[in-house]
């Protein structure tokens, strides 16, 4: 993700996170794999709108279980080519409250969030080894 931020400056990056959602006592989701997309935002430079096409396409496939080799879409990734990896006025504003996890990018850094119904959480980060 930090590649693709860095490649698309100054526009910003986008696409999905897919991985296995928690299960047990300690309910952990896993990120294992993302899908970049094209940015197809009015203005690139300053918002991101996944390309809805992509977006579609990767419902089905986890509706068939079939979602990057049987993972589920646990939620999406987006750079901020100028600013922090901190959920923008933007990004509160277009939120949805679904509980899925928003990976933003900024400053060499990514930072993992939950789009919870009353605002994003700041969820805690574990880099597994592979």
């Amino acid at each position: 993700m930090l590649a693709e931020a860095a490649g698309a400056r100054p526009k910003e990056a986008c696409g999905l996170l897919f991985g296995t959602r928690g299960q047990g006592v300690e309910g952990q989701e896993r990120i294992t794999a993302i899908r970049p997309a094209a940015n197809v935002a009015e203005d690139p430079t300053r918002h991101f709108e996944i390309d809805p096409a992509t977006l579609i396409a990767a419902l089905r496939e986890e509706r068939a279980g079939a979602g990057g080799a049987g993972l589920a879409l646990l939620g999406w990734y987006h750079s901020h080519p100028v600013g922090e990896a901190l959920p923008s006025a933007q990004d509160r504003a277009c939120a949805s409250g679904d509980g899925r996890i928003w990976a933003i990018i900024a400053q060499g850094q990514v930072r993992l969030w939950r789009d919870c119904a009353h605002g994003f959480e700041m969820l805690p980060t574990c880099l597994a080894p592979g």
